[in-house]
């Protein structure tokens, strides 16, 4: 709401309409205070001083025009309403008026209507200034949810990378020493008794395929190809393994040139191809992948392209997937973007960009 007096410019050369319209704008609520001036100068002066209100402006004067002051207020006060208050003028003048950034016109032989409509120009100015806060704070809760995502992520990785690792060296070695040990039993004890050589070789097959499933837990949870040999090799690898689980074949296309890719877009990359491999596994029916990495100026851009059945407008619709969600947040938090397209019966394309210059230091690459 408006504080204090209610701050009106009024451009007017003749003292009687000057006094007409001020004696129409008494009733307003605040009380007005009216600067009137005369000429272009001193409107232009008042203008460079604290912002009025309203602007009221007579569209002829002597040496000064109404569209003049109404180019002079778009430019030094574009948010102030600007209303005419003229003589007859006609209806194309009026619309072009209005067409270059003028509120509203009010003709001096109806000034009943001048009161409205400083109010109705006032009640839009209000009502604007609480759409912009509103979709301003608004904008700030969404980059305050994207940045906790970005965060949250980020610490799932840390989590991921430490589970993995734990995993892989403190079960992992436990697992193995208890294999190494079940070999000794076998060794020593097993040729003079069949049921104790059955059993143990029956439990080192257990806990073998035990680490295989550690080893391939800890890989679902963080390749360690990707750290010791890159973005490259872990596309790959992932390729292969998604074959040998689905029987989809899928191919792999990357260029011997590209450079070291930071950590931050080698992960994310991967991370969106292994969410766009699920996809594809749930849901697409496809019998073909094939991912092709290429670099662009300043990013790499990574496409996945199935031959299934096409993704719909209505798997795009927010809400319906939060893997697709996930995808683009991975990619947005780093400066980069992805889109999907599908067609039916077409397969579906999904596009990945993130800038090289995300991250720290770059994951060795092959």
């Amino acid at each position: 709401m408006t504080r204090g007096p209610l701050r009106i410019l009024l451009l007017e050369d003749v003292d009687t309409d000057a006094e007409l319209a001020a004696r129409e704008l008494q009733g307003l609520d605040p009380p007005p205070d009216i600067i009137r001036v005369e000429t272009g100068g001193a409107f232009l002066a008042a203008l460079s001083g604290p912002s009025p209100d309203v602007i009221l402006a007579d569209y002829s004067l002597p040496r000064f025009s109404g569209p003049e002051a109404l180019h002079l207020a778009r430019r030094h006060a574009p948010e102030v309403p600007f209303i005419f208050v003229s003589g007859a003028i006609g209806e194309e003048v009026a619309i072009e008026m209005l067409k270059g950034g003028a509120t509203d016109y009010v003709l001096k032989h109806r000034l009943g209507r001048l009161r409205p409509a400083v109010e109705r120009a006032l009640r839009e100015v209000r009502e604007r200034r609480e759409r912009e806060r509103m979709e301003g704070e608004l904008r700030e809760s969404h980059e305050q949810l994207r940045a906790l995502a970005g965060r949250l992520e980020s610490v799932r990785e840390e989590e991921r990378t430490r589970i993995a690792r734990e995993l892989h060296d403190e079960l992992g070695q436990v697992l193995t020493a208890l294999r190494i040990d079940l070999s000794w039993i076998d060794t020593r004890f097993g040729k003079d008794n069949e049921q104790l050589l059955a059993k143990t070789r029956a439990m080192v097959a257990l806990i073998e395929e035990t680490i295989g499933t550690v080893r391939r837990i800890a890989a679902d949870l963080r390749p360690g190809i990707l750290d010791d040999l890159g973005l490259t090799a872990a596309l790959e690898w992932q390729a292969m393994e998604f074959t040998s689980r689905t029987g989809i074949r899928c191919g792999v296309d990357v260029p011997p040139e590209l450079p070291p890719v930071a950590p931050e877009p080698a992960i994310a990359l991967f991370r969106i191809f292994q969410e766009a491999l699920t996809n594809i596994m749930r849901h697409a029916g496809a019998t073909t992948v094939e991912v092709a990495v290429r670099v662009e100026e300043g990013g790499i851009r990574m496409t996945v392209r199935d031959n299934g059945r096409g993704i719909t407008e209505a798997d795009l619709r927010p809400g319906r997937s939060l893997g697709l969600v996930g995808m683009r947040e991975r990619a947005r938090a780093l400066g980069g973007q992805v889109t999907i397209e599908g067609r039916q019966g077409g397969g579906t394309v999904v596009s990945a960009v993130v800038p090289t210059g995300a991250g720290d230091q770059p994951v060795n690459t092959p």
